[in-house]
Protein backbone atom coordinates (compact mmCIF):
# COMPACT_ATOMS: atom_id res chain seq x y z
CA UNK A 1 0.00 0.00 0.00
CA UNK A 2 1.65 3.38 -0.70
CA UNK A 3 1.43 6.42 1.82
CA UNK A 4 1.90 9.78 1.60
CA UNK A 5 5.77 9.91 0.66
CA UNK A 6 4.96 8.03 -2.80
CA UNK A 7 3.55 10.99 -4.37
CA UNK A 8 4.50 14.38 -5.12
CA UNK A 9 3.43 17.16 -3.02
CA UNK A 10 1.25 18.23 -6.02
CA UNK A 11 -0.31 14.77 -6.29
CA UNK A 12 -0.60 14.67 -2.54
CA UNK A 13 -2.52 17.81 -2.89
CA UNK A 14 -5.45 16.66 -6.05
CA UNK A 15 -5.75 13.56 -3.81
CA UNK A 16 -6.50 15.48 -0.57
CA UNK A 17 -8.65 18.46 -2.75
CA UNK A 18 -10.18 15.82 -4.53
CA UNK A 19 -12.31 14.02 -1.49
CA UNK A 20 -13.20 17.61 -0.03
CA UNK A 21 -13.76 19.23 -3.69
CA UNK A 22 -16.06 16.48 -4.22
CA UNK A 23 -18.41 17.05 -1.05
CA UNK A 24 -17.79 21.38 -1.80
CA UNK A 25 -19.51 20.00 -5.26
CA UNK A 26 -22.66 18.22 -4.04
CA UNK A 27 -22.95 21.00 -1.36
CA UNK A 28 -23.39 23.83 -3.62
CA UNK A 29 -25.29 22.20 -6.04
CA UNK A 30 -28.42 22.81 -3.97
CA UNK A 31 -27.92 25.72 -1.82
CA UNK A 32 -29.86 26.23 1.25
CA UNK A 33 -28.51 28.28 4.60
CA UNK A 34 -29.30 25.33 7.07
CA UNK A 35 -28.42 22.74 4.40
CA UNK A 36 -24.80 24.14 4.33
CA UNK A 37 -24.42 23.10 8.05
CA UNK A 38 -25.53 20.04 8.16
CA UNK A 39 -23.17 19.37 4.99
CA UNK A 40 -20.66 20.57 5.93
CA UNK A 41 -21.34 18.22 9.24
CA UNK A 42 -21.66 14.94 6.72
CA UNK A 43 -18.39 15.66 5.35
CA UNK A 44 -16.61 16.56 8.51
CA UNK A 45 -18.13 13.22 10.31
CA UNK A 46 -17.17 11.09 6.90
CA UNK A 47 -13.97 11.79 7.05
CA UNK A 48 -13.27 11.19 10.70
CA UNK A 49 -15.28 7.68 9.95
CA UNK A 50 -13.06 7.04 7.25
CA UNK A 51 -9.81 8.35 9.24
CA UNK A 52 -10.56 5.75 11.96
CA UNK A 53 -11.82 2.75 10.52
CA UNK A 54 -11.44 2.59 7.36
CA UNK A 55 -9.63 -0.73 5.55
CA UNK A 56 -6.94 1.12 3.33
CA UNK A 57 -4.19 2.47 4.74
CA UNK A 58 -3.80 5.52 2.12
CA UNK A 59 -7.76 6.33 2.52
CA UNK A 60 -7.23 7.25 6.50
CA UNK A 61 -4.27 8.97 5.57
CA UNK A 62 -6.04 11.04 3.36
CA UNK A 63 -8.92 11.40 5.33
CA UNK A 64 -7.14 13.84 7.04
CA UNK A 65 -8.15 16.44 4.65
CA UNK A 66 -9.45 20.01 6.14
CA UNK A 67 -10.08 23.30 5.08
CA UNK A 68 -12.01 24.30 1.61
CA UNK A 69 -10.23 23.35 -1.66
CA UNK A 70 -11.84 26.63 -3.16
CA UNK A 71 -11.18 30.24 -2.65
CA UNK A 72 -14.60 31.56 -0.92
CA UNK A 73 -15.07 33.34 -4.23
CA UNK A 74 -15.29 30.94 -6.46
CA UNK A 75 -18.07 30.46 -8.65
CA UNK A 76 -20.13 26.83 -8.78
CA UNK A 77 -18.63 26.94 -12.21
CA UNK A 78 -14.61 27.12 -11.06
CA UNK A 79 -15.90 24.15 -8.70
CA UNK A 80 -17.25 22.19 -10.29
CA UNK A 81 -14.60 22.27 -12.92
CA UNK A 82 -11.71 22.37 -10.42
CA UNK A 83 -12.81 19.38 -8.76
CA UNK A 84 -13.47 17.81 -11.82
CA UNK A 85 -9.76 18.44 -13.33
CA UNK A 86 -8.49 18.02 -9.49
CA UNK A 87 -10.25 14.20 -9.57
CA UNK A 88 -9.09 13.23 -12.44
CA UNK A 89 -5.69 14.10 -11.93
CA UNK A 90 -5.83 11.95 -8.47
CA UNK A 91 -7.20 9.16 -10.07
CA UNK A 92 -3.86 9.84 -12.56
CA UNK A 93 -1.43 9.81 -9.37
CA UNK A 94 -3.60 6.30 -8.52
CA UNK A 95 -3.13 4.43 -11.14
CA UNK A 96 0.75 5.05 -12.26
CA UNK A 97 2.00 4.93 -8.16
CA UNK A 98 -0.63 3.01 -6.41
CA UNK A 99 -3.10 1.07 -8.68
CA UNK A 100 -4.15 -0.81 -5.81
CA UNK A 101 -5.20 1.67 -4.17
CA UNK A 102 -7.93 3.47 -6.57
CA UNK A 103 -10.66 1.60 -5.72
CA UNK A 104 -10.56 2.61 -2.21
CA UNK A 105 -9.93 6.36 -3.27
CA UNK A 106 -12.72 6.45 -5.85
CA UNK A 107 -15.23 5.31 -3.04
CA UNK A 108 -14.02 6.93 -0.32
CA UNK A 109 -14.81 10.25 -2.82
CA UNK A 110 -17.94 8.38 -3.66
CA UNK A 111 -18.69 8.11 -0.21
CA UNK A 112 -18.01 11.32 1.08
CA UNK A 113 -19.89 13.18 -1.52
CA UNK A 114 -23.45 10.85 -0.79
CA UNK A 115 -23.02 11.33 2.18
CA UNK A 116 -23.39 15.08 1.30
CA UNK A 117 -25.66 14.99 -0.65
CA UNK A 118 -28.46 12.75 1.81
CA UNK A 119 -27.63 15.04 4.72
CA UNK A 120 -30.77 17.61 4.64
CA UNK A 121 -33.03 15.30 4.10
CA UNK A 122 -33.06 13.68 0.57
CA UNK A 123 -30.89 13.74 -2.78
CA UNK A 124 -32.20 16.89 -5.12
CA UNK A 125 -31.85 16.96 -8.56
CA UNK A 126 -29.12 19.26 -9.01
CA UNK A 127 -27.24 16.89 -6.56
CA UNK A 128 -27.58 13.99 -8.55
CA UNK A 129 -26.03 16.05 -11.43
CA UNK A 130 -23.13 16.71 -8.83
CA UNK A 131 -22.16 13.15 -8.42
CA UNK A 132 -22.60 11.85 -12.02
CA UNK A 133 -20.14 14.70 -12.56
CA UNK A 134 -17.72 13.27 -9.63
CA UNK A 135 -18.23 9.64 -10.91
CA UNK A 136 -17.33 10.76 -14.70
CA UNK A 137 -14.29 12.45 -12.98
CA UNK A 138 -13.32 9.19 -10.96
CA UNK A 139 -14.04 7.48 -14.23
CA UNK A 140 -16.70 5.38 -12.13
CA UNK A 141 -19.99 4.38 -13.67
Amino acid sequence: MATKSDFTPEEWEALQKGITGAGMLVAISDKGFFDTFKEANALAKHLAQAQKENDNALVRELATAHGKPFGITASPAEIEQGTRETLERAVAALQAKAPDDAAAYRQLVLDVAESVAEAAGGVAPTETEALATIRAALGST
